[in-house]
């Protein structure tokens, strides 16, 4: 394919506003372009973790195998009985929200989990970024997109590593 275009006519993802609404949760079937498998010591409480404090829910269920969880289109976990080594690092894996998400998500997760986010903070790349540490240890990072400012200072960071961006 050699077009390109914007692509949000496709993605459950709004144009960056600080204001943006979050599409709703998508209870539909689709073939997965992509998913997450976590590992989980406690299938019961990364259940409890992901639905009430990241705003996932619970799309189906075969008891003792698998949860498979869902927030937007295509933000899909699968959640599978199974420890990670000590020595492994957790995995991190990034969802879409909007800027109005972020301190509820963190507020409920610190309500089931004190200390496990870091954040929100604005990041060179034009988003605001959550940090979730699960009880599975998982990095769950939550990125709501900004606005883009042509003359702003995420602008000049893009510039200044080559991405240029339209000035509109």
């Amino acid at each position: 394919m050699a077009d390109t275009y914007p692509a949000f006519d496709i993605s459950p993802v709004p144009v960056p506003a600080l204001d943006a609404e979050a599409p709703e949760l998508f209870h539909g079937l689709y073939g997965m372009p992509m998913f997450v498998t976590v590992a989980t010591a406690d299938l019961a409480e990364s259940v409890h973790f992901w639905t009430r404090g990241l705003g996932f829910f619970d799309l189906f269920t075969v008891p003792g195998q698998l949860t498979h969880l869902r927030r937007w289109a295509f933000q899909d976990v699968l959640l599978v009985p199974g420890d990670h080594p000590a020595e492994t690092p957790a995995q991190t894996v990034s969802f879409a929200c909007v800027p109005t998400q972020l301190d509820e998500i963190a507020s409920a997760c610190e309500r089931l989990t004190p200390g496990c986010t870091t954040g929100p903070r604005q990041m060179p790349w034009n988003s605001t970024e959550l940090e979730i540490r699960t009880p599975e240890n998982t990095r769950v990072v939550m990125t709501a997109a900004r606005p883009y400012d042509p003359s702003g200072p995420e602008a000049e960071f893009l510039r200044s590593i080559g991405i240029t961006a339209p000035d509109a």
